[in-house]
């Protein structure tokens, strides 16, 4: 049994509207075909096909206020309601009063206390070390669980030998980021990569942020952009793992690209979607972003 999870940032439940959701407006065949024709909004909320689960999950998590990343990316990969925690929302790095939650309970730490094989498949340029070595503390959850649990980040020497994935799935600003010797790929091929990383762990992160920078550029073209060229990855890994023995989990921390008639985040539910195998156990236990550690941890423990 291994799991894939998906974060996308920035991705929530919205209106069935093309005018101000991109994702009514980009061409998705892949979550077409797991999904149904039509997909997910605040009118289609929860989906169950042979191929597929979606349900929607809490992201305001009784807090008031708009979900931020600080603290809903610390409530899914830690499993502590954070802005309970701190009594407020916060974004978009987790506040130092976070830090010591993330230390001991992020999902990398958790699963090696369980003797699990994990791996953060984002690679980063030599520029992300040179800044995380000058001492600086605005750091994502996700980055600082990998630094907190020994878990490595991926440098651009193992994105050259398809060992890890872009950010952007198709390495366009590599070059320009010092890395010439990197070249371009197809979001296809960076999901089959994928495939391959997760098939030597028994649990795989892929960070895809994206999404909130573009739902925050209120762009259309930017949206519709960046939901195909996640359209066409997710196609290259189902094509290429063994859903029989493999879980594709996806989740985000807070609703954006998919209301683009505003700026700022949403209080929209978010889509937990799952494919292949324990699918259905995944999303029945996934009703808020603090349910989905819990819910990895039970079903690779």
């Amino acid at each position: 049994m291994k799991i894939i999870l998906l974060f996308l940032d920035g991705v929530g439940i919205g209106k069935p509207d093309p005018a101000i959701n991109p994702i009514f407006q980009a061409k998705l065949p892949e979550l077409q075909s797991l999904l149904g024709v039509e997909l997910f909004s605040l009118r289609r909320k929860r989906i169950s096909t042979q191929l597929a689960e979606l349900s929607p999950a809490n992201a305001t998590l009784g807090v008031e206020g708009l979900p931020q990343s600080g603290t809903g990316q610390t409530a899914i990969f830690t499993g502590v309601n954070a802005p309970k925690l701190i009594k407020k929302h916060f974004g978009p790095y987790p506040p130092t009063a976070l830090r010591q939650t993330i230390y001991e309970k992020n999902i990398f730490r958790q699963l090696k206390a369980q003797e699990k094989s994990v791996c953060f498949a984002n690679a980063f340029p030599k520029k992300f070390f040179e800044y995380t070595e000058s001492g600086t503390r605005r750091l994502t959850v996700t980055t600082l669980s990998c630094m907190m649990s020994n878990t490595p980040l991926l440098t651009a020497d193992i994105l050259k030998a398809n060992k890890a994935v872009s950010a952007d799935f198709v390495r366009e600003r590599w070059a320009e980021l010092g890395h010439p010797d990197i070249e371009p790929i197809t979001s296809r091929e960076a999901g089959k990569h994928l495939a391959e990383i997760a098939s030597r762990h028994d649990f795989t992160l892929f960070e895809y942020w994206l999404t909130d920078h573009a739902g925050h550029s209120r762009e259309m073209s930017k949206a519709v952009n960046v939901l195909e060229r996640f359209d066409e990855f997710l196609g290259g890994l189902i094509e290429t793992v063994d859903l029989d023995t493999t879980l594709i989990a996806m989740i985000s921390d807070h609703g954006n690209i998919e209301d683009l008639s505003t700026k700022s985040h949403t209080r929209n539910p978010v889509p937990c979607i799952a494919i292949g195998k324990a699918r259905k156990e995944f999303v029945k236990r996934v009703k808020n972003l603090t349910h989905v550690t819990p819910a990895i941890l039970e079903i690779l423990g």
